[in-house]
């Protein structure tokens, strides 16, 4: 297939001439409008970077924000300790004026990326290719970009793919953007309406009840009692005054199976909501006519493309099959589409193990309409326990502001004595959000799966299920 050909540069390339004072001028009035340059890091953006490295199997992939005089890094994957570089032509300098998707296929042989710091400097690159980050009124933000150190080809379909990334980061800002509006439109009303403040403030209950009540309609009344398992789940949103994009369930198959799943769908409020609802029904609707897992999470991924009223939200999830065997044991299979590891936690030896299933492979559900899913099978056995969460636990900060992350979350599994039970794996998850100086900035869903270990308490197990979810305006408890 042909190359694509996007050579067009600024700076020394006189094929392409720099862009005039109003049009700059234009460009940074739309990057300050999204008000996204210094901030924090967000997992929406991360993931971003890191599917774009693994589609494109490059070692380097980020999210650029390009500023007055520089290169802003909002995510990055590969390219650690690094927030910003020089706004210099030849990379994202160039990639950011380009109308289309940029390809510089062996960058010393271009006029003007050979120059570029990034090709000259220790790093070496030697490939790169942008997606230009494009508004919907025709301002080019920033690029969404992979790079490598040595010469590569692309097809179309290949740029095509780059340019949707840059259409979902572009996605994640106008959902800021009005997060952001909002906020300040709320604030703006509170100063102008300071004598009814009485009223205000009742209007804040009956949107916390309302939200409260709603989000019970996405999630499952209690979950079910299984024969030789203990479950337990624990649901937090961040504010009782948004509805969570995350959900959980657990129920019967055929032949003595069980199905579970838990997952985060991009975005809060009553636009997530509706997808929540869609993603919950079409999981349980498509495990009754097929329960293999990798078919649940493509069945799910095409109703996501297809149903118009989704538009470019996608979520993230774990399905698996609970199929009983023998000596107590259950055979697990699970697929993921695009969401962190379980954790398979067990005694060994006298020490606590938490090891991670994280099938390699699975992308975002109803972001790509090619998605393609990971499986693995593995056996819990008496005395081990599943847990699963949403990213909101994950990427919690502890005292001094860095995220939990997956090896620390498995760090606390590990330093944990109590038995590796469904409870006490929720209470002590829930002690450890409880405990950081902030809690949780995101909704965190987790759910516990346990087999009792073998002794006179296993024998008269009784199947028990503890919920823990908002049943209306309320601080956070545990469960």
């Amino acid at each position: 297939m042909p190359q694509p050909n996007h050579a067009a540069r600024w700076g020394n390339d006189p094929r392409q001439a720099a862009p005039g004072a109003a049009e700059e001028a234009a460009r940074m009035d739309a990057v300050r409008r999204y008000d996204i340059l210094d901030t924090p890091p967000n997992g929406a953006y991360d993931r971003v970077a890191a599917m774009a490295a693994r589609l494109f199997k490059v070692p380097v992939a980020t999210v650029t924000i390009v500023d007055e005089d520089r290169i802003w890094f909002k995510a990055t994957h590969g390219l650690d300790g690094v927030s910003e570089i020089s706004r210099e032509p030849g990379l994202c300098g160039s990639a950011v004026l380009a109308d289309d998707t940029l390809v510089i296929r062996d960058t010393l042989a271009d006029p003007v990326a050979c120059r570029n710091g990034l090709v000259t400097g220790p790093m070496g690159v030697r490939f790169y290719a942008a997606a230009p980050i494009v508004t919907h009124d025709g301002h080019r933000l920033g690029t969404v970009n992979i790079l490598d150190v040595k010469p590569r080809s692309v097809t179309e379909e290949d740029t095509r793919t780059l340019a949707d990334l840059a259409a979902i980061v572009l996605d994640e800002l106008e959902l800021r953007l009005a997060a952001l509006n909002s906020l300040r439109a709320e604030q703006e009303r509170r100063r102008e309406q300071e004598e009814a403040r009485a009223r205000a403030e009742a209007d804040k209950a009956s949107v916390e009840a309302f939200a409260a009540t709603l989000q019970r309609t996405l999630l499952p009344p209690a979950l079910p009692a299984i024969s030789g398992m203990e479950l337990s789940c624990h649901y937090a949103t961040a504010s009782p005054r948004h509805v969570g994009g995350d959900f959980y369930d657990v129920f019967p198959l055929d032949g003595g199976r069980w199905a579970f799943f838990l997952g985060d769908v991009c975005g809060k409020g009553p636009e997530a909501a509706a997808v929540t609802s869609l993603t919950r029904y079409t999981l349980r609707a498509a495990a009754l006519i097929d329960p293999d897992p990798d078919t649940v999470l493509h069945a799910l991924n095409s109703a996501l493309l297809l149903d118009p009223a989704v538009g470019t939200r996608y979520c993230t999830a774990v399905f698996g099959i609970l199929t009983p065997a023998t000596q107590g044991c259950f055979t697990v299979t699970v697929a993921t589409g695009g969401h962190p590891p379980l954790y398979h936690v067990r005694n060994h030896a006298a020490r606590r193990l938490a090891d991670p299933v994280h099938p390699k492979g699975g992308m975002l559900i109803g972001a790509l309409p090619e998605a393609r899913f990971a499986c693995q099978t593995f056996t819990l056995a008496p005395g081990e326990a599943l847990l699963l969460y949403t990213d909101g636990l994950t990427e919690a900060r502890a005292q001094d502001g860095t995220m939990i992350g997956e090896d620390g979350l498995a760090r606390f599994l590990t330093g944990r004595t109590r038995p590796a039970s469904a409870t006490a794996l929720i209470e002590d998850t829930v002690e450890l959000i409880d405990t950081l100086p902030q809690g949780a900035d995101d909704d965190v869903a987790l759910l516990a799966l346990s087999i009792p270990a073998p002794g006179p308490a296993a024998d008269n197990v009784t199947p028990t299920a503890h919920t823990t979810a908002p049943t209306g305006p309320q601080p956070k408890s545990r469960p």
